[in-house]
């Protein structure tokens, strides 16, 4: 990302929305925000295989593994507003399993991206099953959108769930069931 370009860019909404850029508080929102978007949309220029950081372990369970209730941090390619919310991923191993870290580490790659939380589920699942040869891989998302609701309709409280079943997890409904029934837990969901 040019930093410089962005700067200017914003220097330049800021003059289009009707704000001095040369207000005292706006002085360094221009690099302020360039920072951020460089944080922001990282996953861009990230990589998975990267992401995983050869994490991958031989292990002899074929069970269903689970990370649950993962912070997620989106920005909408709609309206370039924010979505956030909680990630559930589950998957059956064969013969290898993933550290757990590196399931949020696949899920923030993608969310550093412009997104459709529908896109970005998907995009979770296929990574997860294309890093291990696993029986099958569930991803479920639960979100809250800004574009929803701090302009358009103004919904505070909806919330939006996706989910991705590959595998195992879409042909048995036994095994989706049973995913679905694990991540519901027992802890309350706050945003």
């Amino acid at each position: 990302m040019n930093v410089e370009k962005v700067k200017n860019l914003i220097r330049q909404l800021l003059i289009e929305i009707g704000e001095d850029p040369e207000r005292e508080g706006l002085l360094k929102t221009p690099e302020r925000v360039a920072e951020a978007y460089a944080f922001l949309f990282q996953g861009y220029a990230a990589d998975p295989v990267e992401a995983v950081n050869g994490a991958v372990f031989k292990s002899e369970a074929n069970n269903m593994i689970i990370a649950r209730d993962i912070e997620i941090y989106s920005i909408c390619e709609h309206h370039m507003l924010p979505f956030f919310g909680r990630c559930h991923i589950g998957y059956i191993a064969k013969t290898e399993v993933i550290g757990v870290s590196k399931l949020a580490r696949l899920a923030d790659l993608f969310a550093r991206r412009l997104q459709i939380q529908e896109r970005l589920t998907a995009q979770i699942a296929r990574a997860i099953r294309d890093t291990i040869d696993c029986e099958g891989v569930g991803v479920v998302m639960e979100c809250q959108h800004l574009c929803m609701m701090m302009r358009g309709v103004e919904k505070q409280n909806s919330v939006m769930t996706t989910s991705s079943v590959l595998g195992s997890f879409h042909k048995d409904i036994a095994t989706r069931t049973e995913f679905m029934n694990l991540i519901a837990g027992a802890s309350p969901r706050t945003f």
